[in-house]
Parts: C-alpha cells; structure tokens; sequence
C-alpha cells in the first residue's frame, strides 16, 4: 500500500474520532456513503440515514465531554483499527475495538464491540 493510502486513511480516522469526542453527528456522517455499513451487536445500518441515527443515539450516552482513550491504532492494506476504552456519567466502557474498512477518504465498512457497562 503506497504511503499516500496509508496517510489518507490516517486523516480520515482522525477526523473521525475527533468529531466522535466532539459528539459532532454532522461531521462523523461525513466519513461514510450511503454504501457504508456499520455492523453492530444490534445489527447493521446501511447508508448515511441509518448511521447517522445510529451516532445520535450514542451521543445521548456517549456525549461530548465523555472520556475516550484510544489504545491502539494499527493500518494495513486499506484497514483501520482502533482499540479504545472510555466514560460518561451514564456509561463505561473499559474496552470497544472498531475495525474500519475504507475506500478513498470514507468509511465503507466499520464493525463495532464494546464492553458497556451502564452506571
């Protein structure tokens, strides 16, 4: 994979986990396309609707000023991963892996765990 690649992926993970901390629903909707999905424990949303929904949800348990630590970043060929671990008032979570799958600049496919523990 061409270093270009590699840095592009780079920016867009980073876009996506500051807009992620930020609670920023119009940015992170940003990363994907209405071909994107996001496979969760809960099933999986298909498009920028569906996901868009998805990190509204979230915010309301995972808002902005929650703590979130990324513990690991790893990109290989056209593969994203983040471990992480993070706190609100309403949750914690000692431990989320997200594999992202992309294309260009947008996340085509992300997978979601997390150990959620409600307070």
């Amino acid at each position: 994979m061409e270093a270009t690649t590699t840095t592009k992926m780079q920016a867009t993970l980073d876009h996506h986990l500051a807009a992620f901390v930020a609670a920023d629903l119009e940015e992170i909707v940003k990363d994907y396309s209405d071909n994107s999905e996001l496979l969760t424990p809960n099933g999986a949303m298909k498009g920028k609707s569906a996901i868009q929904a998805f990190f509204a949800e979230v915010f309301t348990i995972f808002p902005k000023g929650a703590t979130f630590e990324v513990k690991q970043t790893l990109i290989r060929d056209g593969v994203a991963y983040i471990a992480w671990s993070g706190q609100s008032d309403f949750v914690t979570i000692p431990l989320g892996t997200d594999p992202f799958i992309m294309e260009g600049d947008k996340i085509l496919y992300q997978t979601l765990a997390a150990h959620i523990l409600p307070k």
